[in-house]
């Protein structure tokens, strides 16, 4: 197997040294000051000191200010920072990140959304393993999403989005519906809440949804059937992850 063009046999220390690895676990010498820490990974790869790049790399973590202090004194949240700034200290092309943000508040996952975002940009691959769906709906270009082991899918994350995506609208009738008037046949809606509500389910993530939720709503005025309210929305990363893992059970 070659990684970069580098044997991994034979010439693994060169391929080693373009990959970032952030483990899950909290996985350091707790007993180091931060920026010693992350300066001793970068040597580790061969690299001559560069203060100013280590510098750079604390600041853009906000990990600048703690420098001088020892990892153990760190909170959960600025310990994963470290072991972010450890794995980028050598500039790797490749970094993988494992549940990075696993036990780290709202403000501290946000984030590193951002620095992993900027690394995107500077042309870092990045790998990353996730429970949190919005997380990767927010960053990711490709997704693949796995149970049991088992890679169920995996393709560009908008693709995926059109091809799955479905389009839901909750219409509130003004007088409810003992049944579905046949100028409403057309579209794929069933009466719920005892005929007081109109739930429409379609489309394909490709905006048709939401032009068939307009001309329902047309169908509706012309039929003489008042509404008092809309709610509509589209399908998340997350409600089609929860929609294959569905099918996957039921396959099983």
């Amino acid at each position: 197997m070659r990684v970069f063009g580098h044997d991994l046999a034979t010439e693994w220390r060169q391929a080693r040294s373009r990959i970032g690895l952030v483990p899950q676990e909290l996985s350091t010498d707790m007993f180091e000051p931060v920026k010693r820490a992350v300066a001793y990974s970068r040597g580790l790869f061969g690299l001559p000191p560069n203060p100013e790049r280590i510098e750079e790399i604390l600041r853009s973590l906000s990990l600048w200010d703690k420098r001088d202090e020892r990892i153990m004194a760190l909170s959960g949240g600025m310990k994963r920072r470290v072991l972010i700034a450890k794995a980028l200290a050598h500039e790797p092309d490749l970094l993988f990140l494992d549940e990075p943000t696993a036990g780290v508040d709202v403000e501290l996952r946000k984030g590193m959304w951002r620095i992993i975002d900027e690394m995107r940009e500077r042309g870092v691959t990045v790998i990353l393993t996730t429970h949190y769906i919005e997380e990767a709906e927010e960053m990711a270009d490709r997704v693949g999403i796995i149970s049991g082991g088992r890679i169920l899918m995996v393709d560009e994350k908008d693709a995926m989005m059109s091809r799955l995506g479905r389009t839901e609208a909750h219409i509130t009738l003004a007088k409810p519906l003992d049944a579905l008037p046949e100028q409403l046949s057309q579209f794929p809606v069933e009466l719920e809440d005892g005929g007081n509500k109109l739930c429409y389910r379609g489309g394909d993530g490709t905006g048709k949804g939401k032009e068939e939720v307009a001309a329902l709503t047309k169908a509706l005025i012309a039929s003489g059937i008042d509404y008092t309210g809309i709610d509509t929305r589209e399908s998340s990363l997350e409600d089609i992850f929860v929609t294959l893992l569905g099918e996957d059970g039921e396959a099983a």
